[in-house]
């Protein structure tokens, strides 16, 4: 007989267990126990949030730096001001986990995503550093696993309230009473801003850093 309680537990833990491989097992035990706002929740973090939707603080002012592309160099430090910074430094992301885990395995660790700016933002900016060249904001591999680690440690809190109420153990479904003791836990918001303000506290990992191989030949399905 399955534990999907204590199952969900160990591979949360696991920094070799994707967040991608292990959503839909969170999403499966939400649906266990009738947490439908919780598996609603899940979803929508593994598939991504409607372009222009409300976000949750968490997915709001991620910050990078504007790079602009040398055809010497690549990617380069763009020579912008301050107040340029403060205005185009900044972004939200709607995409969902899986387009986002996927992101930092492909990253080195200590690079970044280059994500291109509006053809408005990037006419501004030009106008004001006099440079041509493409333009992007390059934001860090650890800004997105970070992000994704607040994800992670929200379900990881919801389990550790399951097993404390005895939920975990061998179990292939749950009585109508073993459901009626969690329905209290349906709560994903309390999770993930518990989990904004104790993230650095938890035993839960990030987002693990693969070698050049991997990203070129296994990272990227």
């Amino acid at each position: 007989m399955e534990s999907p309680v204590d199952d969900l537990e160990q591979r949360l833990l696991d920094s070799g267990d994707g967040l991608t491989d292990i959503m839909p097992a969170a999403i499966t035990l939400a649906m266990m126990f009738r947490h439908r706002t919780m598996a609603s929740w899940l979803r929508i973090e593994f598939e991504g949030y409607p372009e222009g939707t409300a976000l949750p603080p968490y997915r709001v002012d991620l910050h990078g730096h504007i790079v602009a592309r040398s055809p010497q160099y690549g990617w380069i430090q763009a020579p912008i001001s301050e107040q340029q910074t403060t205005e185009y430094g900044h972004v939200d992301t709607w995409d969902g986990v899986k387009t986002l885990e996927k992101i930092c395995l492909n990253c080195k660790k200590g690079g970044g995503h280059q994500i291109k700016f509006s053809e408005e933002a990037q006419a501004d900016i030009q106008q004001h550093i006099n440079l041509k060249a493409e333009l992007a904001l390059s934001v860090g591999r650890e800004t997105y696993s970070d992000l994704l680690r607040v994800i992670r440690s929200a379900i990881y809190l919801w389990v550790e309230e399951l097993m404390a109420l005895g939920l975990n153990g061998p179990h292939n479904s749950f009585s109508k009473e073993e459901r009626e003791k969690a329905v209290n836990l349906d709560t994903p918001e309390r999770y993930w801003r518990q989990a904004m303000e104790k993230v650095d506290e938890l035993p839960v990992p990030g987002v693990r850093s693969v070698g050049f191989f991997e990203r070129m030949f296994g990272a990227t399905g």
